[in-house]
């Protein structure tokens, strides 16, 4: 708990600084557009909320170092590994020039130091001939680094309201540090109290006054870190399984497929081009309608944060039911299949005006 107190207190006090003095860098820090597409907020705000999150990721692990020199070690070494992942966003915060397919490749990098550094890697799923497979690296080292940079790129996705990212992230790292206690591992444990409580430090200026973003680099940063100890606690302790890590972190992954599917064979367009119907921007539009028409700051404020709270009551249908039944592969699988049903029932329901009544704020 100490180690979630000082992330805390030095996330809270980088990010109050970054906001404090944001007249003195927005001109390259601040999120100005408020006309895109994927864009709600109605004022330049600072997107480089992930500095605070990392100082107290570094500050918390360098001061464990007097107790538990072992643990810190690993979770500073993972937090380098980190760094291209994290930088490649954050450069992007700052000069809007690096490509989706540059931060791709950082994250995939990242994940290859994570595993030539602390060997971390994907070596079971509870399938038989693919947990054979999984026994070469030259299977389990590519899996390990799509699942990386897919997870990275899910949070990133995301992001997209104030509280959203930085709350479901807080939620999968509790669920994390849960089953890490459970199997008495100390690394994920630690780290994972730790994000809490740097991640915690942003949330207070981000939810609910949009305050400052999180950003590129916070977003993928907070990806590659829930990816790597997920797999990290899967790989040291075979009593947990493999399908836990996959219900827990299955509403941002699911995002990604649902949104690749959507574009490349409904809408027929690539990808990677941004648009406006991803779930969380359909309840923004459609379910906080009471504040549509609304110009003002206040009421776009209002309405930006009242969206996540839905967003984070649908990651809860899958963490808590991860939490619980950790140990079960045919629960936690059977969890998945009911996730994925529900998520596309409920898409369908808000993309063709049939929202059930009892979803819809009003005011």
């Amino acid at each position: 708990m100490l180690s979630l107190a000082i992330a805390l207190v030095v996330s809270f006090i980088a990010t109050l600084l970054i906001v404090r003095y944001a007249h003195v860098h927005s001109r390259f820090s601040g999120d100005s557009d408020v006309a895109g597409v994927q864009k709600f907020h109605v004022r330049p705000v600072p997107r480089i909320g992930g500095v605070g999150i990392l100082a107290g990721l570094i500050v918390a692990a360098t001061a464990l170092g007097f107790s538990y020199p072992q643990v810190s070690r690993d979770i500073l070494l993972l937090a380098t590994c980190g760094l291209p992942a994290f930088l490649s966003g954050f450069i992007e915060d700052l000069t809007k020039r690096v490509t989706p397919t540059v931060r791709l490749v950082c994250t995939m990098f990242a994940a290859l130091l994570a595993w030539f550094v602390l060997d971390i890697h994907i070596n079971r799923i509870d399938i038989g001939i693919a947990d054979r497979a999984l026994m070469l690296a030259a299977v389990s080292v590519p899996l390990t680094v799509l699942c990386v940079a897919g997870m990275a790129n899910a949070v990133n996705i995301i992001d997209g309201f104030n509280g959203l990212a930085a709350m479901v992230a807080m939620i999968m790292f509790a669920s994390l540090g849960y089953v890490g206690f459970q199997v008495q591992d100390p690394v994920v444990l630690t780290t994972s109290m730790i994000m809490v409580g740097a991640i915690l430090g942003f949330f207070i200026f981000n939810f609910p006054g949009g305050l400052i973003f999180l950003g590129d680099g916070g977003a993928y940063f907070l990806g590659f870190m829930l990816a790597e100890i997920a797999v990290l606690l899967v790989m040291r302790n075979p009593q947990v399984s493999p399908w836990y890590p996959a219900l827990m972190v299955i509403y941002p992954a699911f995002e990604v497929c649902f949104s690749i599917y959507r574009k490349r064979f409904v809408r027929g367009i690539s990808p990677g081009i941004p648009d406006g119907v991803h779930l969380h921007m359909l309840v923004y539009k459609r379910l906080m309608r009471w504040a549509a028409g609304a110009r003002t700051a206040s009421a776009l404020t209002q309405r930006n944060s009242l969206t996540s709270p839905y967003l984070w009551l649908l990651c809860l249908l899958a963490v808590i039911p991860a939490t619980v039944f950790w140990r079960h592969s045919l629960v936690l699988a059977l969890c998945c299949v009911a996730f994925m049903v529900t998520y596309v029932w409920l898409y369908l329901r808000i993309v063709r005006f049939k929202v059930p009544r009892w979803l819809i704020y009003k005011k």
